[in-house]
């Protein structure tokens, strides 16, 4: 995220929270490449089958943005946070409705870090690490808004600090936290 770039998302996100549509479509312009990578890494790290593709999640996203009340935006980092919380939020939404599906909506105990994802369902993955981090939120707000920074945002440690207005230290603190405690919760 260059500076100049952060300049103009924030003014354009000012606007747009006045009601300016336009500036609404000239904002997804300008950040559509740097939210499709992230949709588009966290995809490829999910590894597992998909109905879902990139495009249709950030859209999604985007969508859901749009809509809801207005936010008091900022500038650009609390615009990446906020859009990788929906990220979140479409992707484990998309998990429930493929899980009530197929299975009546049960959910199972599964491995976070297993390297056999073959053997566990995505969407089986998605729903334990949501119920997990609405545990962990619980303890440690802070560590959920890092691990959905990170882990569905793809914000390296710096940007997510950033994003937070927090030292990289702390920031490293509370990372090793949350992935501590998660790893605890799918043992």
């Amino acid at each position: 995220m260059a500076h100049n770039n952060q300049m103009t998302v924030t003014a354009l996100l000012h606007k747009w929270r006045s009601g300016d549509e336009e500036a609404g479509s000239q904002l997804m312009d300008l950040v559509y490449v740097e939210l499709h990578r992230i949709a588009a890494r966290e995809m490829r790290r999910q590894r597992g089958p998909h109905t879902l593709q990139t495009t249709a999640v950030l859209h999604e996203a985007y969508l859901r943005m749009s809509r809801s009340e207005p936010i008091d935006w900022r500038d650009s980092r609390h615009f990446y946070a906020v859009a990788s919380l929906q990220l979140r939020r479409v992707l484990v939404d998309h998990a429930r409705r493929t899980q009530s599906e197929k299975r009546g909506g049960g959910y199972a105990k599964v491995s976070l870090w297993d390297s056999d994802i073959g053997v566990v369902d995505l969407d089986e993955r998605l729903l334990a690490l949501d119920e997990a981090l609405t545990k962990l939120e619980s303890l440690d707000a802070r560590a959920v808004r890092i691990f959905e920074l990170r882990f569905f945002g793809g914000l390296t440690e710096s940007e997510a600090a950033e994003a937070l207005e927090i030292s990289v230290p702390t920031l490293k603190r509370d990372w090793d936290f949350a992935k501590t405690w998660l790893t605890g919760q799918f043992s």
